[in-house]
C-alpha cells in the first residue's frame, strides 16, 4: 500500500494551465488587464447569470457582496453555525451582526426552521452555505426570504458545478459568493468570485474591490485619460490576469472534475453501506452534490483521526462551529446556540476527495476506517 500522503483535497494543474498563465506573463497586463472581464463572463455564462465579479478571495467576494447590498451597522444577517469564519466574519467587517441558525442533522445544511426563528426586525438577510458541496433547501429559504422581505444569498464556495432542482449553483440565490483557493472545485491560486443578476449589485462590487474608485488603470488607459474619483472607501480586492488565466484554463475541466468527485463519493458510499460505524452525510434528492468534501460521521472521532494521520491519510474537520472560536466567544457569544451544529462537531470527519484519486486511494482510506471503526 503505497505510502505517499493522501490529502483530504488537492489542486489540479496541467500544461494547458501553465501555458495559460506564461502566455499572461509574456504579455502587456499582469493585473486590471483584458483577462479579468474574460473570466467574468465565462464564469456567469457556467453559472447561467447576467454577471460575474472577480476578486482576490472568498472572503473577499462575501464582504464584496454584503457591502454592495447595503448590510451595514445595526443589521443582522443570519448565517449557519457550521460554516467557515468568513461567512460570519464578513458581517461583522460591514458593522453587521451575524446571527447563527442551526442546521439539519442529517446533511448539516442550513437549517430554514431555525431560520425562521432566528428573524428580527433588524435581518437584512439569509446566508446559506451549500455545505461540503450539497445545495441547500432553497425552496424553503426562498419562501422564507420572500415572506419576511430578506435578502437570500448563497456561499457556494463548495458547490461550483452543482445543481438545485434544474438550477445551476450560482444562479439560485439572489447572488452566490465562491472561493477559488487551490482545495476548492477549482482554483486560481488565491481568488473569489460572486455571480448575480442584479446588474447594479456588480457595478457596486466592482467599485468596492477597487478601493471605491470607478475607474481602473486599462479603462483609463482606453480613454486616453488620467482622471479618476474615488466616490466611497473599498478596499484592493482585484484578481490579477495572472489568476484569471489560470481561472479560464481550469473552468473548463469542472464538469469533467465534478463528475470525478461523484464517482469517488459513490465508491465510498458502497463501501460506507457495510460499515454501521461510518455514517455519510445524507444526500438530498432533488439535485447534484459537487462533493468538495466527503464528511462522514464518527463515534470516536479524535481516535479515527488519529489513525488515519499516522497512516499518511489527510483527514480533516469541517468545520468548529463559528461561535465556539475564542474570538466569538469574547464578544459574548454563547456555546448551545445550536445544539444540532455542536453535536455534529464532535463526530465529523472529512475524507480524501478530489479528481486525481483512484480506486486504490479510495480502497486505503476505507481499510483504515475499517481497522478503527469497529
Amino acid at each position: 500500500m503505497s505510502d505517499a500522503f493522501l490529502p483530504y483535497g488537492r489542486q489540479q494543474i496541467d500544461d494547458d494551465d501553465i501555458a495559460a498563465v506564461v502566455a499572461v506573463l509574456r504579455g502587456d497586463w499582469l493585473t486590471t488587464g483584458p483577462k479579468i472581464g474574460e473570466f467574468e463572463a465565462e464564469f456567469a455564462q457556467f453559472c447561467g447569470t447576467r454577471e460575474a465579479v472577480a476578486v482576490s478571495s472568498g472572503t473577499a467576494a462575501l464582504h464584496c457582496l454584503y457591502h454592495g447590498a447595503g448590510i451595514g451597522a445595526g443589521d443582522e444577517v443570519i448565517v449557519p453555525a457550521m460554516t467557515f469564519a468568513a461567512t460570519a466574519n464578513a458581517a461583522l467587517y460591514c458593522g453587521a451582526t451575524p446571527v447563527f441558525a442551526d442546521v439539519e442533522a442529517d446533511t448539516l445544511l442550513i437549517d430554514p426552521q431555525s431560520v425562521e426563528q432566528k428573524i428580527t426586525p433588524r435581518t437584512k438577510a439569509i446566508v446559506a452555505v451549500d455545505y461540503a458541496g450539497q445545495p441547500a433547501n432553497y425552496r424553503a429559504l426562498r419562501e422564507i426570504a420572500t415572506k419576511s422581505g430578506l435578502m437570500l444569498f448563497a456561499d457556494a464556495c463548495h458547490a461550483l458545478g452543482g445543481i438545485y432542482q434544474g438550477e445551476k449553483v450560482g444562479s439560485i440565490a439572489d447572488a452566490s459568493t465562491f472561493s477559488l483557493h487551490p482545495v476548492k472545485p477549482m482554483t486560481t491560486g488565491e481568488g473569489g468570485m460572486i455571480t448575480t443578476d442584479n446588474a447594479e449589485l456588480a457595478t457596486k462590487m466592482r467599485v468596492f474591490r477597487n478601493h471605491g474608485i470607478t475607474s481602473d488603470h486599462r479603462s483609463r488607459e482606453k480613454a486616453s485619460s488620467w482622471f479618476y474619483e474615488m466616490v466611497e472607501l473599498g478596499f484592493n480586492y482585484r484578481l490579477s490576469d495572472i489568476s484569471c488565466a489560470l481561472g479560464l484554463s481550469q473552468l473548463e475541466k469542472v464538469r469533467g472534475w465534478t463528475e470525478k468527485r461523484q464517482k469517488i463519493a459513490a465508491l465510498y458510499d458502497a463501501a460506507f453501506e457495510k460499515m454501521p460505524h461510518v455514517r455519510p452525510l445524507k444526500k438530498r434528492g432533488d439535485g447534484a452534490h459537487a462533493y468538495h468534501l466527503y464528511v462522514v460521521r464518527v463515534a470516536n472521532r479524535a481516535q479515527v483521526f488519529a489513525h488515519l494521520r499516522a497512516q499518511k491519510i489527510g483527514v480533516n474537520v469541517h468545520y468548529v462551529p463559528v461561535y465556539l472560536h475564542p474570538f466569538y466567544q469574547e464578544q459574548g457569544f454563547e456555546s448551545g446556540a445550536c445544539p444540532v451544529a455542536e453535536a455534529a462537531y464532535e463526530e465529523i470527519l472529512s475524507l480524501p476527495i478530489f479528481p486525481a484519486m483512484n480506486e486504490k486511494d479510495v480502497a486505503r482510506v476505507v481499510k483504515s476506517l475499517e481497522e478503527i471503526c469497529q
